[in-house]
């Protein structure tokens, strides 16, 4: 059986959505899926699509957004992979691999340095040399026990928005806070109208959507988004506020917000599946523990072009090591870099020696570099190498990227 690998026509893209919800398993309202095809065509040109054609029936798909990637130092472009799915009937035939093939193929012709995602299961994508990046945090918080260390009470004033707002006020409080933080993407004005604050996603029982800005020192410096999830148990509430997204400019401003979210009426919960490992919580509460804090992997990321991603980093000091890089999948990154200072190809014996995978997991500094030796990810060559990288590659937070796509 031949499979034909190509970008989709328009009119195949309806087709190719009902392929990745067969995928997925997913059951999508009409309205659902009429409103995330809509933002599909405005988002996403065709030609960074990728579906794959059993007689002409699509049984596989896999897609790329154009994105920017905030790194130590500064930003790169970064392909966004998402919609990534085979078909139940075509699995285990190597489909995946021949898009993620393709696919990275296309982002290195392209000249695109990186590639990162949100992995459906973890255990997919290093072996098509995508490592753990940025660690996300989860809470889902007991909210009456809820109260800052130290507290001098609360500064600035909360204000609910409109969406038509939201979209005016919080973009540029979100471009502050990405422009200090490894791992976090750009958002154009479509992605903000088509993704973050769509309206056409709303699963049943999720509540209803509000918009809240922090105004502190005459200016807005802070934003929530989040739902209200409605349960009362015999006339008594027992809602939560379920968090999809909070920012401050400061740790002032992200203490406030939070103190926001935590004061709601009619409340017993506080949750977020998405939360900054930087938000002033859980070291800031009296109560740590009631904040039921998890994490787990977040975004993985994909060195396409390592030479080109080592050269645009930001260095923690001013040293000099040379790593040897193995990339089975890729293999023109296959080679040894100067780290540091004077980043490029070297020829000398290296220092220390590990997958592309596991130099991905380095490279925003959310992994740190003893910890991948420890696990026996990292080969040290020259004694004291693995210490030395991990100055190298620290940075003054951890990365976090609270965009799931």
């Amino acid at each position: 059986m031949s499979i034909e690998i190509r970008n989709p026509r328009d009119e195949e893209l309806t087709a190719l959505f009902d392929a990745l919800d067969a995928a997925f398993g997913n059951d999508l309202s009409p309205s659902e899926a009429e409103g995330a095809l809509a933002a599909a065509r405005k988002l996403m040109p065709l030609d960074r699509v990728l579906g794959a054609y059993d007689e002409g029936r699509p049984v596989g798909v896999a897609a790329v957004w154009r994105s920017t990637l905030t790194i130590p130092g500064g930003e790169l472009p970064c392909g966004g992979v998402t919609w990534v799915g085979v078909m139940p009937t075509h699995r285990r035939r190597g489909l995946a691999s021949a898009l993620m093939r393709r696919q990275l193929d296309q982002l290195h012709e392209l000249g695109e340095p990186l590639a990162a995602l949100w992995a459906s299961e973890s255990g997919i994508y290093g072996r098509y040399g995508y490592g753990m990046a940025a660690l996300t945090h989860g809470i889902d918080a007991h909210r009456a026990s809820f109260a800052y260390r130290d507290d001098q009470g609360p500064e600035g004033r909360m204000r609910l928005v409109s969406r038509e707002e939201a979209l005016q006020l919080i973009p540029p409080v979100y471009d502050r806070v990405r422009a200090t933080r490894a791992g976090m993407l750009g958002r154009s004005a479509d992605w903000w109208a088509e993704q973050r604050l769509a309206t056409f996603w709303e699963p049943p029982g999720a509540g209803a959507r509000f918009h809240a800005v922090l105004e502190l020192d005459d200016a807005v410096e802070g934003y929530a988004i989040y739902r209200i999830k409605s349960n009362w148990d015999d006339g008594i509430p027992d809602n939560t506020v379920s968090v999809g997204e909070a920012f401050g400019t400061s740790t002032r401003a992200t203490r406030e917000v939070w103190r926001f979210l935590f004061s709601i009426d009619l409340t017993t919960r506080v949750s977020c599946r998405i939360l900054d490992p930087a938000a002033p919580l859980f070291l800031g509460v009296r109560d740590p523990r009631r904040l039921r804090l998890d994490y787990g992997d977040g975004l993985w990321l994909r060195l396409v072009d390592v030479d080109a991603a080592l050269r645009a980093r930001s260095w923690n000091g001013d040293d000099v090591l040379v790593v040897e890089v193995r990339d089975a999948f890729c293999p023109w990154n296959d080679g040894r870099y100067r780290i540091g200072t004077g980043v490029g190809r070297a020829d000398a014996e290296p220092d220390f020696a590990l997958d592309v995978a596991d130099l991905a997991s380095l490279y925003l500094g959310g992994i740190d570099a003893a910890r991948l030796h420890a696990a026996g990810r990292i080969e040290e060559r020259t004694p004291g190498a693995v210490e030395r990288a991990a100055a190298l590659f620290r940075t003054p937070l951890p990365p976090f990227c609270p965009e799931n796509f």
